[in-house]
């Protein structure tokens, strides 16, 4: 590396104008990156990440979007002073940037092929038959197992992982001086997320690449970057080498980020309380169909002979990696998917139950889904959302007994009863989440599915949820199935662990028993991957 920068912002500002209102997102933020270095923007959702990487390209919506201040020098030209038309020359071919979300940055009606080499004739002028062997190299580089098979795959084929690693490819395929990654690895399990770091890591060193990673996980941070910045509310408030920063925080900010990890202990299980939820064998078997007459040739066993049982008042962990079977396994307790084998819920059969019959049970049985924004509609209010289940399972409440049940439910979960006239759009994406819970309690259910609650949040909104989720169980009796691929939030919040792999059980147990000296090589596996992104000195959590 050298001393001088191939990237320089400096006191970069950006504030964007709505309804007449001017607002700063971005406050006189500079910093450096060196050639062949990696430097890490972390914060809290909000706190200005994004928006200033997507700045260095031009890539916020002008004119909304405006910049008060600030330069951002690569090569020591100004891209704020560029034109469209020279930005354009730099998008792509000395830059790219790597998204969260791969599902919503591919194009989901192109194949892989078509995406790849498109970029390829744009900027290189490469067609045909040698396009073709420049995408086969390039998803060779980025691990895709026999990537001549893969061209012709569409998005919806490839799996979270061998999506991201596409994304990778295209944003290699100009061998870039700068990549920008921005939270590359969030929306990916913990095995997954440790192969596509190795992977950055490793072409970085071979491409003599230079990178700017945006993340919120300190632990990632303290993996893959050299340096780091920390942002909060559009200020950069510390930066330095990792080591030092880390090692001896000095601004409250990163102090609070650093101590941000789920911590105290689940709820302790109790061995004669009464099993509020049973199954038996439980299977999940989807048909996969051919030909002209859509004949089943096979299935797709996505839970295979699972067998759950949860005591009142306790919090079963199931864990695994993306496509193991942990949410089918929650949908199916339900009873929101078909399922075979006999499954008894407070002491009565629900696997033979039709819908009809069900809808008595569904106040006792609740589920919070992973992403809040997807799952609250945007046309009702807070208010409308968390009292639609009391309207339904419970029609002869008077309207004022309804609201002052709402009113509860949101207080409970740490929000202003005040704010409930207002959209999910108006909240925080830790906010949303809160109101997902409330929607959940205000019916009083005994038993909640947990799916991924915390996976969408920043650290220090997931500890805000865990402690929340851990009161309620407390003060209510409340009795949990937590799915996550998160291995330090199941450490913090269950009592037992089921870990899940192709649809069937590899190990379970008692959660600490479980974590301190895991017996199957795939829970090994699993724990090293998770915790060796950790930035605490110890492995797993005791």
């Amino acid at each position: 590396m050298t001393d001088t920068p191939l990237l320089s912002v400096q006191d970069l500002s950006v504030a964007f104008a709505q309804g007449g209102r001017t607002s700063l997102a971005v406050d006189r933020v500079s910093f450096d990156v060196r050639p062949g270095e990696t430097v890490a923007l972390v914060g809290e959702s909000g706190s200005g990440k994004s928006v200033t990487a997507l700045s260095i390209l031009k890539l916020l919506a002008y004119p909304t979007a405006s910049h008060p201040s600030g330069r951002v020098l690569f090569g020591g030209q100004d891209l704020l002073a560029m034109t469209e038309r020279d930005i354009r020359k730099v998008r792509g071919n000395d830059i790219t940037m790597v998204f969260q979300e791969p599902m919503s940055s591919l194009n989901p009606l192109h194949t892989v092929e078509r995406q790849i080499a498109e970029i390829l004739e744009l900027h290189r002028g490469l067609r045909g038959a040698a396009a073709r062997r420049r995408v086969v190299e390039l998803l060779a580089e980025v691990g895709i197992p026999d990537p001549e098979s893969r061209l012709a795959s569409y998005p919806h084929q490839l799996s979270g992982g061998q999506r991201q690693r596409v994304m990778i490819a295209m944003a290699l395929a100009n061998e870039p001086k700068l990549l920008i990654a921005d939270e590359p690895t969030t929306a990916l399990d913990v095995t997954v997320q440790a192969q596509i770091l190795t992977l950055l890591k490793d072409l970085q060193q071979r491409l003599g690449m230079t990178m700017l990673f945006i993340t919120h996980d300190l632990g990632i941070v303290n993996r893959i970057a050299d340096r780091v910045c920390v942002m909060n509310h559009g200020r950069i408030v510390e930066a330095g080498p990792v080591a030092q920063v880390f090692g001896a925080p000095q601004h409250p900010y990163t102090r609070q980020l650093i101590a941000a990890q789920p911590k105290g202990d689940p709820a302790p299980a109790q061995p004669e309380a009464p099993v509020i939820l049973e199954a038996r064998d439980l299977r999940v078997w989807f048909p996969v169909k051919r030909g002209v007459l859509r004949r089943t040739v096979g299935h797709i066993k996505a839970v295979d002979g699972v067998s759950v049982s949860i005591r009142r008042g306790e919090t079963l962990g199931v864990v695994g990696e993306s496509g193991s079977g942990k949410t089918t396994l929650g949908l199916a307790l339900l009873r929101l998917i078909s399922s075979e084998g006999p499954i008894v819920f407070m002491g009565r059969p629900i696997d033979t139950l039709g819908f009809k019959q069900m809808r008595p049970q569904r106040s006792a049985m609740q589920v919070v889904f992973q992403d809040p924004f997807g799952s609250l509609s945007p046309r009702m209010s807070v208010a409308d959302i968390v009292g639609e289940g009391l309207r339904v399972h419970f029609p002869a409440l008077r309207a004022e007994e309804r609201e002052a049940r709402v009113i509860a439910a949101l207080a409970d979960v740490g929000l202003d009863p005040e704010s409930r006239h207002r959209y999910p759009h108006e909240f925080s994406g830790g906010q949303r989440q809160r109101v997902s819970i409330a929607r959940a309690i205000v019916l009083e259910p005994s038993f909640i599915v947990l799916d991924e609650p915390t996976s969408a949040l920043d650290m220090i909104v997931q500890a805000q949820i865990v402690d929340l989720l851990r009161d309620l169980q407390r003060r209510r009796g409340l009795t949990y199935l937590f799915i996550s691929h998160d291995l330090r939030v199941v450490a913090a919040l269950a009592s037992r662990i089921l870990v899940m792999r192709n649809g069937r059980v590899v190990e379970e147990g008692e959660g600490r028993a479980v974590f301190r000296a895991p017996r199957e090589a795939y829970t090994r596996a699993l724990f090293a991957a998770a915790f060796n992104l950790d930035t605490s000195s110890e492995k797993v959590p005791t």
